[in-house]
């Protein structure tokens, strides 16, 4: 089955010109190809034009997924639990789940077994993330601000019981939360008391 020669392929995603090279098919019979391997679950559709065979999701490592969260949704970060859970701030992990942080649009995307999903942020919050090997990810702070923010706002549901608070530096989280609303500050305030942080 030809599927298998893209499963040789050294790009972790594949776009309807790669696809067509490795095939030499023409374009219009790789979109045909890429099609009758998604409906067989032998490719999965990542977005629109990129591709991957399940072969290769499968055997993704956790950082690869990271990679492709920031490439289904352009410009976005890791963050939330899934980057509490990677700097082993949380002791919930999400299973199957990838969470980022977004400045377009709120998205849920299911691939494979893994669900995609992106929370919206204003503009100005978003912030305080950096280049960890090859994704974007928010740093520890950044990533619990950014729970604090969207569950303030009712947008997000984190178990701040799993949280170990003594990780993290308050001030390096305060300076991100006075930049957000009075509702967020009030709620992050209500936290340090619950928590003594």
């Amino acid at each position: 089955m030809r599927i298998n020669e893209l499963n040789k392929t050294n790009k972790l995603l594949l776009s309807i010109d790669d696809i067509s090279k490795v095939l030499s098919i023409n374009k219009e019979s790789a979109k045909v190809a890429a099609n009758r391997y998604t409906k067989q679950g032998l490719l999965i559709r990542i977005k629109r034009n990129f591709y991957i065979t399940l072969n290769k999701f499968n055997a993704l490592s956790e950082n690869e997924l990271y990679k492709i969260a920031n490439l289904i949704q352009i410009p976005s970060y890791i963050s939330l639990l899934t980057a509490l859970s990677y700097y082993n701030i949380s002791t919930q992990q999400l299973r199957n789940v990838v969470e980022s942080v977004a400045i377009k649009r709120s998205k849920e995307l299911k691939a494979g077994e893994i669900e995609f999903k992106f929370l919206l942020v204003n503009k100005d919050f978003y912030t305080g993330f950096n280049l960890q090997e090859d994704f974007f990810i928010a740093l520890p702070e950044k990533a619990i601000a950014d729970s604090i923010y969207l569950s303030s706002l009712g947008k997000y549901n984190c178990d701040f019981n799993a949280i170990n608070f003594q990780k993290l530096n308050k001030q390096g989280i305060d300076k991100y939360i006075k930049n957000t609303n009075r509702r967020t500050i009030t709620f992050w305030n209500n936290l340090c008391k619950s928590y003594k942080i």
